[in-house]
């Protein structure tokens, strides 16, 4: 699967987030790269920032909250276009989830692993 097919993959992921979700998202940027760091090369996505439930007074004039996808790591573990975008999707969900402050026990419960 080429680059831009991956990224169309978690454009339609973050198309399917609940809207009444979405309008919640504040100050945070989703982007695709091919390969996660080299201490954690399974690693199928990362949120980095400040979720909302721990922003306060404080919290003006930062850069952007980052979700980034990693498509090689995924490539690999999916055997079919279908895993592939099921893959995408639980791991889109689950970056958004740490933004609103779920962590990773609340989300392994859900399903979203």
């Amino acid at each position: 699967m080429t680059r831009e097919e991956f990224e169309e993959l978690v454009a339609e992921a973050l198309d399917r987030i609940p809207p009444e979700l979405t309008r919640l998202m504040d100050n945070v940027a989703v982007f695709v790269e091919d390969e996660p760091p080299a201490d954690d090369p399974e690693l199928l996505g990362l949120y980095e920032g400040t979720p909302l439930t721990e922003r306060g007074e404080w919290y003006a004039g930062v850069l952007p909250d980052r979700i980034t996808v990693y498509r090689g790591p995924t490539l690999r573990m999916c055997a079919t276009r279908e895993e592939v975008v099921a893959e995408t999707e639980v791991t889109v969900v689950h970056e958004i989830a740490h933004h609103f402050g779920i962590d990773d026990a609340r989300l392994h419960a859900l399903g979203y692993g």
